[in-house]
């Protein structure tokens, strides 16, 4: 669960008593508890007692003894905190030694207090949107997501993902695509070739598959020879220009099931956008209907069709 402001622990290091008085006054007045330090050894000693209840370090990187740098390092090694790095000598720190060192972010001083809530609050924005994100892949591990030979996710996983992706549309109503994908003539290159041969060309699409997404982007192995993409954020026809890219490096690929024997291997590909409260299944169906109007079309090319009356938009 997100952090609410009242359990949300701010440790402040800085040796400068004024700096640091009016640093802990204001955070404790925008609601958060907030813990002083005067220098690194005495931070590191607080974050030993109680570690797990703190969430950010704002040290300054001018300090007695060890360093703010030298801290943010140990802090990313030994604690679940982030750290974000104060520095009145802008010249001679730069961000990238910061963000190296593991520090979520750096501001310059003297800090206005304004914009180091504002950092403050993104700093724990992300940090909430990580653990969640870890939550949610360890949920999914359990479930045993994995496809043994393609190494994408599996079906089952696929629904997981995709019930997830649709509630994160109802909450803040972001486009949501799916694309699916079916191998062109997949059997009887199986039944001419033999599934070994068969099964070389499902794995060498998935690496094809995965090497043209986003991060945040999914690929799945829906089963045989079909495959899902999860595209977050995206729009239809944004989906549509993912879907050529994949189309056009799967068709520019050469295999060899015999010497001497060059074979491509082509995809049809279906494309549509998730529609508000619509049923999984009625979205899953719609990427279905437009994969397989591309076959009807020839193949090798990419339909998507819109939620209302699955009109083609391109085939």
């Amino acid at each position: 669960m997100p952090h609410t402001n009242k359990n949300t622990n701010i440790l402040i290091v800085d040796d400068e008593d004024g700096v640091r008085d009016s640093m802990n006054e204001f955070i404790q007045m925008a609601g958060y508890n907030s813990i002083m330090a005067s220098d690194a050894e005495e931070a590191l000693e607080l974050l030993k007692k109680i570690s797990s209840d703190i969430q950010v370090v704002i040290t300054d990187i001018m300090l007695p003894g060890m360093g703010g740098l030298e801290l943010t390092k140990l802090i990313k090694r030994d604690f679940d905190s982030d750290v974000i790095v104060m520095t009145g000598y802008s010249g001679d720190y730069s961000y990238e030694e910061a963000i190296n060192m593991g520090a979520s972010d750096f501001v310059i001083k003297p800090v206005r207090l304004e914009e180091l809530l504002l950092r403050l609050k993104r700093v724990l924005k992300e940090r909430d949107l990580t653990k969640e994100r870890v939550r949610m892949m360890e949920k999914l591990q359990r479930l045993a997501i994995t496809d043994g030979l393609t190494k994408l996710h599996n079906s089952r996983s696929f629904y997981s993902q995709l019930e997830v992706e649709v509630d994160r549309f109802n909450r803040y109503k972001h486009p949501l695509a799916l694309l699916l994908l079916d191998i062109d003539n997949f059997k009887s290159y199986n039944d001419s070739f033999g599934h070994l041969e068969g099964d070389k060309i499902l794995v060498r699409i998935s690496q094809v598959i995965k090497s043209c997404l986003r991060k945040l982007d999914t690929a799945y192995r829906y089963g045989g020879e079909e495959f899902t993409v999860i595209l977050p954020e995206t729009s239809c026809e944004e989906a549509m220009l993912v879907a050529e890219r994949i189309r056009n490096v799967v068709q520019s690929e050469v295999f060899l099931p015999e010497t001497d024997n060059k074979i491509s291997i082509t995809i049809s590909i279906g494309a549509t956008q998730y529609a508000e409260n619509e049923e999984l299944s009625t979205f899953i169906q719609r990427a279905d209907k437009a994969m397989y109007t591309s076959k009807q079309k020839g193949r090798n090319q990419v339909t998507a069709l819109e939620a209302d009356d699955e009109t083609v938009l391109k085939a």
